[in-house]
């Protein structure tokens, strides 16, 4: 009997334990997902090219477990050799492998450049030291020795590979690569005049970190100079790491606030610098973009201030005045040529055609985002990609075609095409139909080979290396198996896309996350989490954020909406239709989408929620004060606020300048309507937020305390815009985020009542 009892009690605590563990790894917490290293999604590399494309070079974890070796991979067969092993990397006098960053080769590809010990320059982090390591010789010597620790930036071999050219304290150097002698080009940097990087404006907004380039021939650089001196600056406040507070101030120029003043200049290795003379004020356009077309033609884009009015000129180094190329005028605004629609922090140059006579870019003058070619000699156009679809992104020029990201039936989607430089015949799209969903390329020079990253909202991402055109697999490089098979046993939702026609011909995309527990005959809260700005799409067939699925898990549906404005491929005018109407257009389209999701049947509309960050933190105040009828609960995190708080170049891209339609930033603003709020509202701030500053916030609570509405606040000490800094931060701001919800929003279906 004893013995009976005792294998009951030993069988019920094993199936406890069995059944504790099943549940702990099919559901999901917030400790999982943020306490955790649980569920992290590797990528690959850093990955260099090697001989245009036929091999590569990544890092790899070597046996010891004490750093990564250096391996080089053949393209077609993925023959593997070490070049460089961990411990080669070590410093006399230091005890482990320096932590290599990130790297480039020289142009024999006998020497690498590693970046290391970095720190962070506002969104990246871009200053550090800098080593090169000589296959040959296979010694390590730095460069940039008289120079403090990580202090050089954007160091990089001239095209012979026997000098380097850095940045430091605003100045740009040369320093032989044989000698070490170290030449200064530039004076006058001092952080007020920058040289050879940018300021903080024109890294944000434009995505310009590294200022200057190499000349063909190596004889000079052609660089950026940014004269900061009359932007005013923005003092944010820490009062936490010492016993006195410090200021932080901010070169920053808000709303209506001239832009620095900008100019490009060629020096050559004896420091001598011609300014290129470019027609207009320096404080009235912009210079986001710059590149060599040979050893003696610099090709330079320019928009005015408001963004509406695009040149290309073409300088030559022996003349300071250069000729107006191309030019392009809108009733809204012009993107700065970009690759990427989604305005990735990513800049390349504008891809010239094998034989040097022309240069590609892209405009959406026809309505579309399309590639066009531009004459090098004449400025005549030529339009190559043709039809009613966008291009989301282009990559490279090879064999007489160029290759394009798109998706013409489906913005919620991304696939690889490749269309004839003259223009001639259909896009032929290389993606075959089984990766449906995202899709992301890094194509080799050559353009024999490609890098694919692919992912849907049904699969993590797995990345390749394909051929092409055929698209064939060579080798899968990370499947994130591990990730994958945590993922495989959590409990996971039905996750639809759909489409809510608002006005006819005006048609949002949409996803479903439905709770994982769903009961078509019970009534769900909502969770909508928001954008709705030109700088993000979230409805898209990728990967999302476990966040997501914990709500579903908890008993949420969660919906992301794509309003007018932001970047889908839907054509320039979805676009280009929130012109001088952000917080207004993009907040009724949301409002609009709702009230036809609110008639679901099992849509609970007495429990609807949204959340949202910048933008989207701006959209959620927007929405549940605009639209209290509607939300009931809003979480904001980081938000704008005042729109003529925020920074000129994106701010008066879309609304205009403040000067001549002040009533339209003022209309789109949360703060106009603070005083309407009914609902709940938590809102999220970092102070040291050097993107959209707290001042937001601060200004928000004067205006929400002189209506006596009640809400719930929640102050980052010292956090920046991604409120990430510090111990335990992201894990306690979804904690709090959770419990608000819950609290105000409760989760889990409730029996539909019929109403009268």
């Amino acid at each position: 009997m004893k013995q009976m009892k005792f294998l009951v009690s030993f069988l019920l605590v094993v199936t406890f334990i069995v059944t504790s563990f099943t549940q702990d790894s099919a559901t999901l917490s917030i400790d999982r997902i943020f306490g955790s290293r649980e569920f992290f999604m590797m990528g690959y590399g850093p990955l260099q090219w090697l001989d245009q494309g036929n091999a590569f070079t990544t890092l790899e974890q070597n046996e010891e477990g004490n750093g990564r070796d250096l391996v080089k991979y053949t393209s077609d067969s993925m023959d593997r050799t070490v070049l460089i092993k961990a411990n080669e990397l070590i410093v006399p006098g230091t005890d482990y492998p320096l932590q290599v960053e990130s790297y480039d080769w020289n142009p024999t590809e006998d020497q690498l450049l590693i970046f290391t010990n970095s720190s962070r320059v506002w969104r990246a982090n871009t200053k550090g030291d800098y080593w090169i390591f000589d296959l040959t010789s296979r010694k390590l010597s730095q460069v940039g020795k008289p120079f403090n620790p990580s202090s050089l930036m954007f160091a990089k071999f001239d095209p012979a590979g026997n000098r380097i050219a850095y940045v430091s304290n605003f100045n740009l150097y040369v320093e032989e690569l044989a000698s070490g002698t170290v030449k200064q080009l530039t004076n006058d940097g001092d952080g007020k005049i920058i040289n050879g990087t940018f300021d903080w404006v024109y890294e944000e907004e434009f995505s310009c970190r590294d200022g200057f380039r190499w000349s063909p021939d190596g004889k000079n650089l052609a660089f950026w100079q940014v004269d900061a001196s009359e932007t005013k600056e923005f003092y944010m406040i820490n009062n936490t790491d010492s016993i006195y507070s410090q200021i932080i101030p901010i070169q920053y120029p808000k709303v209506g606030e001239p832009p620095s003043a900008c100019k490009i200049g060629i020096v050559d290795m004896e420091g001598r610098i011609n300014w290129v003379k470019i027609p207009g004020h320096p404080k009235e356009h912009y210079l986001p973009r710059m590149q060599w077309v040979d050893s003696e033609k610099l090709l330079i884009q320019q928009l005015n201030r408001k963004q509406n009015q695009y040149k290309m000129y073409l300088s030559t180094i022996q003349s300071d005045s250069p000729q107006l190329l191309y030019q392009e005028v809108s009733d809204t605004w012009i993107d700065v040529d970009h690759p990427d629609l989604t305005m990735s922090f990513t800049v390349t140059d504008l891809p010239v055609i094998e034989d040097g006579s022309a240069v590609l870019r892209s405009s959406e003058k026809d309505g579309w985002r399309h590639i066009f070619s531009i004459n090098l000699s004449t400025g005549e156009e030529t339009l190559i990609t043709k039809g009613a679809y966008d291009i989301a992104r282009y990559y490279t020029i090879r064999d007489d075609y160029i290759y394009i990201n798109a998706s013409p039936d489906n913005s919620t989607e991304r696939y690889l095409y490749r269309v004839k430089l003259d223009g001639t015949g259909n896009k032929n799209r290389l993606t075959p139909e089984v990766f449906k969903g995202v899709n992301g390329y890094n194509i080799s020079p050559n353009g024999k080979y490609a890098v694919h990253d692919h992912s849907s909202v049904n699969e993590p991402s797995t990345i390749s290396l394909i051929n092409l055109p055929r698209h064939q697999i060579i080798e899968i490089l990370e499947d994130n198996e591990a990730y994958k098979s945590k993922i495989s046993k959590l409990k996971w939702p039905e996750i639809e896309f759909f489409k809510v026609e608002i006005e006819p011909g005006i048609i949002m995309d949409g996803r479903l996350f439905k709770p994982t527990d769903f009961n078509p005959t019970k009534k769900y809260p909502v969770v909508f989490n928001v954008y709705g700005e030109p700088w993000g799409q979230t409805a898209t067939n990728s990967w999302s954020s476990l966040y997501n699925i914990l709500l579903t898990q908890q008993g949420y549906c969660v919906i992301n909406i794509d309003n007018r404005g932001t970047p889908c491929l839907k054509g320039a005018e979805w676009r280009k239709s929130i012109y001088r109407k952000i917080g207004l257009l993009n907040a009724s389209d949301q409002a609009e989408a709702t009230k036809q999701i609110r008639q679901w049947d099992f849509i609970d509309e007495d429990r609807i929620s949204v959340w949202g960050w910048s933008g989207g933190g701006s959209m959620t105040l927007n929405l549940l004060f605009q639209y209290p009828e509607i939300y009931q609960t809003g979480i904001s995190v980081a938000p704008v606020a005042w729109q003529l708080y925020y920074d000129n170049i994106y701010q008066e891209r879309y609304m205009g300048l403040p000067q001549e339609n002040e009533e339209d930033f003022i209309k789109g603003s949360p703060l106009t309507y603070a005083k309407d709020l009914k609902g709940n509202l938590l809102l999220i701030h970092g102070t040291a937020d050097d993107n959209v500053h707290y001042q937001n916030s601060e200004a928000l609570i004067n205006e929400l305390v002189k209506h006596n509405k009640m809400f719930s606040l929640m102050s980052y000490p010292n956090r920046s815009h991604g409120i990430y800094e510090g111990a335990n931060t992201r894990r306690h701001l979804y904690t709090m985020m959770n419990k608000y919800l819950h609290d105000h929003c409760p989760p889990g279906g409730q029996t539909k009542i019929i109403r009268p």
